[in-house]
């Protein structure tokens, strides 16, 4: 193929990376393939941490996402417990080290997909206390695992998705559980004040106390964590504190490279980084969807969303092999959350400052559907254990439908 790579190299044994290892391939590479990993832990699935995995319904096995072998058959090069340190353009050449410690080594590359992802932001007075924990990584779900005994008390800082999966999962471990979010909702940025509390509900239905438009002042404990200080002056009594307030992309192994960072690597609409042959994706890949146009134009956007993942190899897989038929990304967003026995999917870009309308259910029932209106368009949906009317209008998104549209669907519906 015209100006395909010969040697591929893919940084980051993620979602992402193990998808664009597939996709490369798929698309008909058949030269050397290298995928590199920091954590000693072929690709596994990251939404079953705060879920199955914590509850105990999962193992780590079945958190593989490919069958044993399957590396060796796609002939890829695995390199595990290793950290990539360096990028150099100029050379083409990549400097990575053992995780274990050891001297550093260049891995030359063609073709390179940035998939190092992102780290849990920690909460700021917490080192070397035992029970603080952040969930991203197998090893920190084991950890958390293991302090969800039945009675324990359980702090849980951050009400997006992850703070409230870990919730739902210390709940049904018959854990004593309060939620801590600083804003007057949770999921308040991207639902707005209504459907965050409603989603927020939830908690307070299954048995967690849920804390809202108060910050926390730290952690309390010398060796052990006692209790989170609130910046009212309370405090909420806890053996063990779950920290959930967001991510940072790993990109401070590309500085010096010459690569644009800003919130994560900067890519052009085809998730090209800027040299020929230089990629990024998933939560470390910040560009262009094309769906966002009529309200982002060709703006950078970062999304952590595993859909947008798996969707970024795909797309990158077919462009870096075949890079003068290179596309643009362009998906409706989607993300989905199992809380509880609830289940909760957007799609779209929903936004706080939105016109927001139930147009499927009522706000009293457990099972709705809420549209989100900009400009006279439906921006995005939200639904609440209603997946039928959800996958609706998720395809109906794909068209950058009117309001009117929305409602016509809704009525056949109701």
């Amino acid at each position: 193929m015209s100006n395909s790579p010969n040697r591929i190299v893919i940084v980051g044994a993620s979602l992402a990376g193990a998808r664009a290892a597939h996709s490369v391939r798929a698309a008909g590479h058949d030269g050397p393939l290298t995928l590199i990993g920091a954590e000693p832990h072929l690709p596994y699935d990251r939404p079953p941490l705060s879920k199955e995995f914590l509850t105990g319904e999962g193992d780590a096995d079945s958190l593989a996402l490919d069958p044993d072998g399957a590396y060796d058959e796609l002939d890829v090069e695995v390199m595990l417990s290793t950290h990539a340190v360096g990028l150099d353009l100029a050379a083409r050449t990549i400097s990575i080290a053992p995780a274990a410690g050891g001297n550093a080594e260049t891995v030359p590359f063609d073709g390179l997909v940035i998939a190092t992802g992102a780290a849990a932001r920690s909460l700021p007075g917490t080192e070397g206390i035992k029970g603080v924990h952040t969930l991203r990584t197998l090893d920190d779900s084991k950890a958390i695992r293991e302090g969800l005994d039945a009675g324990a008390r359980v702090a849980v800082v951050g009400g997006g998705f992850i703070g409230s999966e870990v919730a739902a999962s210390a709940v049904a471990r018959g854990c004593e559980v309060t939620v801590i979010e600083a804003a007057p909702a949770p999921l308040m940025r991207g639902l707005g004040a209504e459907m965050g509390s409603r989603v927020g509900a939830l908690h307070g239905d299954n048995g967690a106390e849920l804390r809202l438009g108060v910050g926390v002042e730290g952690v309390l404990g010398t060796d052990r964590v006692e209790a989170v200080a609130m910046a009212d002056g309370s405090r909420v009594g806890a053996d063990l504190v779950v920290v959930g307030i967001g991510v940072v992309p790993n990109t401070s192994w590309l500085e010096g490279s010459g690569l644009q960072i800003d919130n994560g690597v900067v890519c052009d609409a085809t998730l090209c980084c800027g040299p020929p042959g230089v990629y990024a994706v998933g939560d470390v890949a910040r560009a262009p969807n094309g769906w966002l146009g009529p309200w982002h134009g060709d703006a950078p956007v970062r999304v952590e969303h595993w859909t947008a993942a798996v969707e970024h190899a795909m797309a990158v897989g077919r462009n870096l092999v075949a890079p003068d038929e290179a596309q643009p990304y362009h998906s409706v967003p989607f993300v989905w959350s199992d809380q509880y026995d609830a289940r909760i999917q957007i799609a779209g870009h929903p936004d706080a400052d939105d016109d927001v309308e139930v147009l499927v259910g009522t706000p009293s029932q457990r099972s709705l559907l809420a549209g989100y209106r900009r400009d006279g368009r439906l921006s995005g949906v939200m639904a609440l254990d209603a997946i039928r009317p959800f996958v609706r209008f998720r395809r109906l998104l794909v068209g950058h439908p009117t309001w009117d549209e929305a409602l016509e669907l809704a009525a056949t519906l109701n």
